[in-house]
């Protein structure tokens, strides 16, 4: 296929799985609101499966375009700030503003640094600590909202507010980590 066909465009699979994911970002964040907790589980769940396969199909069927790099991370960012943005004022979710705050200024920042460096034809794709950053994110959105779910049937337990306060934690201090690894290979592009 062309590189201006539909191999690259919005329409290919990978892309039209990440116009998907956005899609079920915004419905999600309408359950969160909705107080849904069961029906946002299974909605982030599958977003994230969306995200998983994009990457997939974009490998395997060697989709990767400029657009996808973009897009793909941008979409991420929507889903992520999104989910701890609309679940930083519930107070089962046991987040703290600094903590969405930390979380939502990494994701600006690395996506304007890999929007600029991209700009200049230097590759600044998700390297292990962002992919890792993802998966607990990932992990940790699920348990919050698992923990939504037995709080709104009043059952209480300290072990599951004990794993959601580790991974609530545990994903502020890797995002943190990440996005200072980001910066400092950024740093060493422009140099």
């Amino acid at each position: 296929m062309s590189s201006e066909g539909s191999s690259t465009g919005i329409g290919n699979l990978p892309n039209t799985l990440t116009t998907i994911r956005l899609f079920l970002s915004f419905v999600f964040f309408a359950l969160i609101w909705l107080d849904q907790w069961l029906l946002a589980l299974i909605v982030f769940v599958v977003a994230a499966i969306t995200d998983w396969l994009d990457g997939y199909y974009a490998r395997r069927l060697g989709l990767t375009s400029p657009l996808g790099r973009v897009y793909d991370p941008l979409v991420d960012k929507v889903l992520i700030s999104g989910s701890f943005i609309f679940l930083l004022p519930i107070p089962g979710a046991g987040l703290n503003a600094w903590m969405v705050t930390i979380i939502v200024a990494r994701e600006f920042i690395v996506t304007g640094l890999r929007g600029f460096l991209e700009q200049k034809g230097v590759a600044f794709g998700a390297d292990r600590f962002g992919k890792i950053k993802m998966v607990l994110q990932c992990v940790a959105i699920p348990w919050m909202l698992f923990v939504l779910i037995f709080v709104s049937a009043e059952i209480q337990s300290t072990f599951l507010f004990v794993v959601r306060d580790l991974l609530n934690w545990g994903t502020v201090i890797v995002t943190a980590l990440s996005g200072f690894n980001y910066i400092r290979k950024a740093l060493a592009h422009l140099h």
